[in-house]
């Protein structure tokens, strides 16, 4: 990519960032930072570069698709993140929302069930340098237990029900955020554990390509 372009996409950054994500409510600076510097473009498919700072998912394949930049915000921020944090995603996809992940925090460790979508995105974290990413083929569903517990868990997939597993795998003071709802619609729900309390706040409505695995909905 030539130096006009890095240029071009930095401008289309810092616009989607202002219009699109700071002029809906997102203030935490590190996730405005996260967004300002991740280059969007370069996870989605070539022909789609062009759209990728817009305000809307896309396809990225495999019958799965990149969100929304607001809604990665939106789900990073609360997530209430720190730079010491470990945090779980389930559903790599096309990787971006694991690359902002890694600009905030110290580890990130993401799953993803889709082989050619793994494969892609292990190659493109190893190849932005985003050495911090942990990845594993698998089913999400069913956490990453010998790494827990987790200060986070992000869930990139809408679930018929929050997994009792993943609750499991939060470290006390953890947050969970998750698509909760049937296969069209869900809720955006934020889960936060204090010693044996579970708090369980809802966020908006919003639309997810399915969760799949043991503990969400069957293949």
């Amino acid at each position: 990519m030539d130096l006009m372009d890095d240029k071009k996409y930095a401008r289309r950054r810092e616009e989607m960032v202002r219009l699109q994500i700071e002029a809906r409510g997102i203030s935490d600076p590190l996730v405005l930072q996260a967004l300002r510097k991740v280059p969007r473009h370069i996870f989605v498919p070539d022909a789609l570069s062009e759209q990728a700072y817009g305000d809307h998912p896309l396809p990225i394949g495999d019958q799965q698709t990149i969100s929304q930049p607001y809604i990665v915000a939106e789900m990073t921020q609360n997530l209430e993140l720190t730079k010491t944090d470990r945090v779980l995603e389930i559903g790599t996809g096309s990787g971006y929302q694991a690359a902002i992940l890694a600009e905030i925090v110290f580890r990130v460790y993401s799953i993803e069930r889709k082989r050619s979508l793994y494969d892609t995105t292990r190659k493109l974290f190893d190849t932005l340098g985003y050495f911090n990413i942990v990845t594993r083929y698998g089913d999400g569903t069913s956490g990453w237990r010998e790494e827990s517990p987790f200060d986070a868990i992000m869930v990139t997939a809408g679930a018929p029900k929050i997994p009792d597993v993943l609750i499991d795998q939060l470290a006390d003071g953890g947050r969970l955020v998750i698509p909760v709802g049937d296969q069209h619609s869900q809720i955006l729900t934020k889960i936060k554990k204090q010693k044996q309390t579970i708090q369980q706040v809802p966020l908006g409505g919003c639309r997810f390509v399915k969760l799949i695995g043991e503990h969400g909905w069957p293949v």
